[in-house]
């Protein structure tokens, strides 16, 4: 896996770049870095699937894919973070160097063939975001954020890595592959497999914020810095759902009687959680947070559903999920920055955009496509994203799940809505809003893809 070995590498050099008095070259570095990841990751795109590192890691195109969407979107991220220069109390090396060490992590945990290379992606990413989470180390909501993160985090972690020596003590074995012979070859599994298969989803649900495992998440993505909380419900959400979809088609879907009604449950009880209570949020960065768990629902329907479109319905939610999640925070980014103030209740509040159609037209586009691909609505990415779920679904016969799923899309309208309202309909306190060119271009940049991806769904789920 060339994109591990050079993100390893090249993410020491930009460590090591961090002890320069100027720090002008560490962002274009790490873009520069991100790019040559990019392209060599797909290098290998028609090849036949391929094991590494003595058959711990597995690529093919699924994985890929995944890979491709963590690095494009830790490229966007990254290319928004233009302020840490300008900051004195930043570290950017630091930032930088964690972000790339992170999407290690994140393509072990996307392309794992055994659970022990599953871990240590887990825990690589889990810990870069730890820190991450409490790098604002004058802001107490960040110090707070952290703190919970990484107690809670550990637990979860804990959990997780028992239910895997569970497995191994059912099986003898923490290869895929090997687990999932095991799985074929016996009627009657032992409970203790069983107990294993569910502390293990344990500890993947909650890094995926799912209910409900999901109450540590608004309060570190309100504490983190705006910039790392977009990051953390991009990346780490792609990951990890990328592993539990790896993790229970490639071993478990031998037991699928077994486990569904319980991921069944928790895609109920998630829909329900981050749906209802993203309604009744002042903070538009809290919202996010609501809105997060809500899409970890969408998600979980396709992978309890595990059907033959389970796979590309993933791949695609998970870019139009991050491409208008990316957006929306870089918005709220400029906003807040315009107030004078990185992270209060009023520049993180949905009144921040009050008259943002007027102020910076392009802006408020950029907020209003976004949003309405989080809503699902046509001539956006979401749109094909709920549709590619909602159909693996149907074809599995979860129709009584797909009936609640719809209503709380209907919910979600509710409150992405508010944001484009503020930002058209009601007068403001800001200013002109002069962003920069390379800001101009992220942005456009995820705005037309989100748009082209509803325009021409086709070209995209056909590739994986």
């Amino acid at each position: 896996m060339l994109p591990i070995i050079l993100l390893s590498i090249l993410g020491l050099l930009v460590l090591f770049l961090g002890f320069q008095k100027s720090k002008t070259l560490l962002l274009p570095a790490t873009l520069l870095v991100l790019v040559v990841v990019l392209i060599t990751n797909f290098l290998n795109w028609n090849d036949v699937p391929s094991l590494y590192f003595k058959g711990m890691l597995y690529e093919n195109k699924l994985t890929m894919a995944f890979s491709g969407i963590v690095i494009l979107s830790a490229f966007l991220i990254v290319a928004l973070t233009r302020g840490f220069v300008d900051d004195e109390s930043a570290q950017p090396a630091e930032y930088y160097a964690l972000m790339l060490f992170s999407l290690v992590g994140a393509i072990m945990m996307i392309g794992f063939e055994n659970l022990i290379m599953l871990f240590v992606g887990v825990e690589i990413l889990s810990v870069s975001m730890y820190v991450l989470t409490g790098s604002d180390k004058r802001n107490l909501r960040s110090n707070e954020a952290a703190l919970k993160y990484f107690l809670m985090g550990a637990f979860a972690t804990g959990i997780m890595l028992f239910g895997m020596a569970l497995l191994y003590g059912a099986t003898g074995s923490f290869n895929v592959t090997a687990i999932k012979s095991y799985v074929l070859t016996n009627a009657t599994p032992s409970i203790i497999l069983y107990a294993g298969l569910l502390m293990l989803l344990i500890g993947m649900l909650f890094k995926v914020s799912a209910a409900p495992f999901h109450f540590w998440t608004p309060d570190v993505y309100d504490g983190a810095p705006t910039i790392f909380t977009a990051f953390m419900s991009t990346i780490v959400k792609t990951a990890g759902f990328a592993a539990i979809y790896r993790l229970l088609a490639g071993s478990f879907s031998g037991i699928y009687t077994f486990w569904w009604a319980t991921l069944a449950g928790i895609t109920i009880l998630t829909l329900l959680a981050g749906n209802v209570t993203a309604v009744y949020q002042k903070s538009f960065k809290r919202m996010m947070a609501y809105s997060s768990i809500s899409h970890a629902g969408y998600l979980l329907l396709s992978v309890t559903a595990l059907t033959s479109h389970s796979q590309s319905a993933i791949v695609f939610y998970s870019l139009a999920y991050s491409l208008a999640t990316i957006s929306a925070f870089g918005v709220l980014m400029i906003v807040a920055k315009e107030t004078g103030v990185h992270s209060n209740e009023k520049s993180e509040s949905f009144e921040a955009f009050n008259g943002l159609g007027k102020k910076n037209p392009l802006l408020a586009f950029v907020l209003t496509v976004s949003m309405l691909s989080l809503a699902g609505i046509p001539l956006t990415a979401g749109f094909w994203g709920k549709f590619f779920i909602f159909s693996s679904a149907v074809d599995r016969g979860l129709t009584w799940i797909l009936v609640i799923a719809v209503l709380m899309s209907t919910v979600g309208i509710y409150y992405y809505f508010r944001a484009i309202i503020a930002a058209y309909m009601r007068e403001g306190e800001l200013a002109a809003i002069k962003i920069s060119p390379f800001y101009r271009l992220v942005l456009i940049v995820t705005t037309v893809i989100t748009l082209v991806c509803g325009l021409l769904p086709d070209f995209l789920k056909g590739l994986v």
